[in-house]
């Protein structure tokens, strides 16, 4: 054989031995644990002063470190659609927090999460992944909405949830509220139930795939701690001793949840992502945003980045912080069917796959983002002040633009050189804020109204 035969000859071998042991690898099982009302500033590895977060920093430290994520939504139902279905929440008409019949449509929104749109869970399932949700749902369900889809509506074959929810359990619903002192579960365990739930789910179906959301509604008011998490915060005002007492615990817990991979042997092939759904409120002055601007219900940075912390060892490098690389929420339905080999859904999606990005691979978005917020003056009254946003934004490599869905109020910003938001730049770049209001205006114009509303 000739030389030049044989060397390609052989390569070709390499190469179909390598791929053959790559496709031999087993999906990752994905956790997805997404924290309730957590700001970007609360924790220690972005400098939080509140309380120590140990295991969630030591988390960050084994994996990768996302320092412009993104939520699709600054409120909890918007932001959990989002994720679900890798989709604008607009689309599906959630615009605000899922409540009463009335109050949705004060918000010009549903009732819940059409089960026609695209599901995380139930493409993954389709896959041969088990599924679990262990947390808050808030996509429907609770108040005087009694017909919201099951979980299994979803593509969830487990499921453990609070009142706002289509199933509630009963050792934390008690009372027709959100949370009761009656609960056999009380409000300072929650996290603890939920995380034990989890593993449970996870410790009987280690030899398949799972996808697991583990939502907790931690570290979400009321700041209901145990009195003795509280006595090891005894100083500074009584609302902010909450906090810290409510958030020691939940680095604990998430803890607890890392100790409990380990003893079930399936820390080493599961990719656990961490985030939180929007941003904090209160701030205590900003301290809890991390100088961002904003808050919870602003689409100012304070309301819609969020500190994210990816691991898979072995596949997400350890110890790193990408500073550079936009990433959302919607992303996460591409981005995890794509590292779990499962077909996507015929659908468009809004985000995109990362994950190059994941492998530890800086790169630029290949489209905007879009956000909105505040369809009307009455329902979305807050916040007041500096921290109300114009209802419309769009994130295009460094610039960021704002401005109201009547095209009035237009604000740009250079997130690379002011992540904080307080020098507005419209003046000196005309043409950039011509073709971006033009881009928000449009996809604003895009989403669907309160027509076809049940």
């Amino acid at each position: 054989m000739p030389r030049r035969s044989f060397l390609q000859l052989a390569a070709a071998s390499l190469l179909a031995g390598s791929t053959s042991r790559a496709q031999a690898e087993p999906p990752p099982h994905i956790v997805f644990f997404l924290t309730d009302d957590l700001g970007y500033g609360d924790l220690g590895f972005n400098g939080g002063q509140f309380a120590p977060t140990p295991n969630i920093d030591r988390f960050a430290a084994e994996g990768t470190r996302l320092e412009q994520f993104y939520v699709a939504a600054p409120i909890c139902s918007p932001s959990r659609a989002g994720a679900t279905t890798g989709q604008c929440p607009g689309r599906w008409r959630i615009t605000s927090f899922l409540q009463t019949r009335a109050g949705n449509r004060a918000c010009e929104q549903a009732d819940y999460l059409d089960p026609a749109a695209p599901s995380l869970a139930r493409t993954l399932r389709a896959s041969g992944y088990a599924t679990g949700h262990f947390g808050k749902w808030h996509l429907g369900g609770g108040r005087d909405v009694q017909d919201a889809p099951k979980f299994a509506a979803y593509g969830f074959d487990e499921h453990v949830s609070t009142y706002e929810s289509p199933e509630p359990h009963p050792d934390i619903t008690s009372g027709d509220w959100i949370w009761s002192p009656d609960d056999k579960v009380k409000r300072w365990d929650r996290t603890r139930f939920f995380v034990d739930q989890a593993l449970d789910f996870l410790g009987r179906h280690r030899d398949q795939p799972c996808y697991v959301n583990i939502w907790p509604d931690d570290v979400h008011t009321p700041w209901v701690p145990s009195s003795e998490r509280l006595t090891e915060y005894p100083d500074g005002p009584e609302e902010q001793r909450k906090f810290a007492a409510v958030l020691d615990e939940y680095d604990r817990q998430f803890g607890r949840f890392l100790a409990g991979l380990e003893r079930l042997g399936l820390a080493d092939n599961t990719l656990v992502i961490f985030t939180s759904d929007n941003g904090p409120m209160p701030t205590f002055g900003g301290r809890r945003t991390g100088g961002l601007r904003g808050s919870k219900l602003s689409l100012y940075e304070g309301g819609i980045r969020m500190p994210t912390a990816i691991r898979w060892p072995g596949h997400v490098p350890a110890g790193r912080i990408d500073r550079e690389s936009i990433v959302s929420t919607l992303d996460l339905f591409p981005t995890l069917c794509g590292l779990a080999g499962a077909p996507l859904p015929a659908v468009e999606f809004d985000g995109e796959d990362r994950g190059s990005v994941l492998r530890g691979e800086a790169s630029a978005r290949t489209k905007p983002l879009f956000w909105e917020y505040g369809r009307n003056d009455e329902s979305f009254a807050y916040p007041g002040g500096q921290g109300r946003s114009p209802n419309v934004a769009v994130r295009e490599g460094r610039w960021k633009y704002l401005v109201q869905a009547d095209g009035s109020r237009g604000e740009l910003y250079d997130l690379q050189r002011n992540p904080g938001e307080r020098v507005e730049r419209s003046a000196e770049e005309p043409d950039l804020v011509a073709r971006l209001r033009r881009l928000a205006l449009d996809w604003r114009a895009s989403l669907p109204g309160v027509e076809g509303l049940k």
